[in-house]
C-alpha cells in the first residue's frame, strides 16, 4: 500500500505538507508528479509548486535526484521502508490545482500526491490531519476511519481513482439526497446563510435522476455515491 499523510503546513504562506510512506520500495525508486489533470489536459506543471523532496530510510537521509520537471530518483535500497516529505505551495483558486488560505482548503490529487512509479495499481491511503479548528473535509474518496468533521484516513483501489477525486476543505454548507438510490452529496463553500438549501438539493436531484436515466437506462450506475463541490 501507498501511505500519503496531508496536513495544513501554514494557511498564511498557502502551503500544505505532503508525507509519502512506501512500504517496499524497488532500488533506485522513481517518483512522478503529473504534468495534467483529468478533464482538463493543458500541460498545468503542477511539480513547480513542490519545495525540495527530502528522504529517509531505515534512520538514514536517502539522496533525491531530480531526473525532469516533474520526476525523481530516491537513492534507496529495495523492499526496505522509505519515507519522502515535501511540501505544496497552493494558491490556485481555479478548480485544475490547489489552494489554500485562512478561510477554505482545497486540492487536486494531480498537485500534491506523487505517483510511486511502478506501484501506481496498488491500493493508495490518505489521511488528512492538521486541519485548523473547525474545518470540515468533503471529497468523493472512500472513507475508512473519519471523525465527525471528515478528517481521517480515506482509500483509493489505485493512483488514477486516487487523483480523480478533488478534496474540499474548512466550513461550509452541505445537505445529501439520493437520486434513483444513489447517494449525493452537495457541498458549497462560501454559501451565504440565507442559502435555499432545499430547492438547490431539490433542483440537483432532478438533474442527476434525469442524467442517471440517459445513460444507464434501467441498469444501476456504475458508481454508490457522488459528491459534488462548488465554491461560490
Amino acid at each position: 500500500m501507498i501511505d500519503y499523510r496531508i496536513e495544513v503546513a501554514s494557511t498564511h504562506a498557502h502551503r500544505f505538507k505532503v508525507t509519502l510512506h512506501i512500504a517496499r520500495p524497488v532500488e533506485n525508486q522513481a517518483l512522478s508528479l503529473p504534468v495534467w489533470i483529468p478533464g482538463s489536459y493543458l500541460v498545468r506543471e503542477f511539480a513547480r509548486h513542490l519545495s525540495p523532496l527530502a528522504a529517509t530510510q531505515s534512520g538514514q537521509t536517502v539522496g533525491v535526484q531530480q531526473t525532469g520537471k516533474a520526476s525523481w530518483r530516491l537513492a534507496c535500497e529495495a523492499g526496505k521502508p522509505v519515507t519522502v516529505s515535501y511540501e505544496v505551495y497552493a494558491f490556485d483558486t481555479s478548480v485544475r490545482a490547489a489552494f489554500l488560505d485562512a478561510r477554505r482548503g482545497f486540492f487536486n490529487g494531480t498537485s500534491v500526491f506523487l505517483c510511486v512509479q511502478g506501484q501506481e495499481t496498488t491500493p493508495h491511503k490518505v489521511k488528512i490531519t492538521g486541519l485548523p479548528k473547525g474545518w470540515q473535509v468533503a471529497t468523493g474518496l472512500s472513507a475508512v476511519k473519519v471523525n465527525q468533521l471528515g478528517c481521517g484516513d480515506y482509500m483509493a483501489p489505485d493512483y488514477d481513482a486516487l487523483v480523480d477525486h478533488p478534496v474540499e476543505l474548512g466550513t461550509f454548507w452541505r445537505g445529501t439526497f439520493k437520486a434513483r438510490g444513489i447517494a449525493h452529496e452537495l457541498v458549497v463553500s462560501g454559501a451565504s446563510a440565507d442559502v435555499d438549501g432545499e430547492r438547490l438539493l431539490a433542483d440537483t436531484k432532478k438533474i442527476c435522476e434525469a442524467q442517471i436515466a440517459f445513460w444507464h437506462g434501467r441498469r444501476k450506475p456504475a458508481f454508490d455515491r457522488y459528491v459534488f463541490l462548488l465554491n461560490v
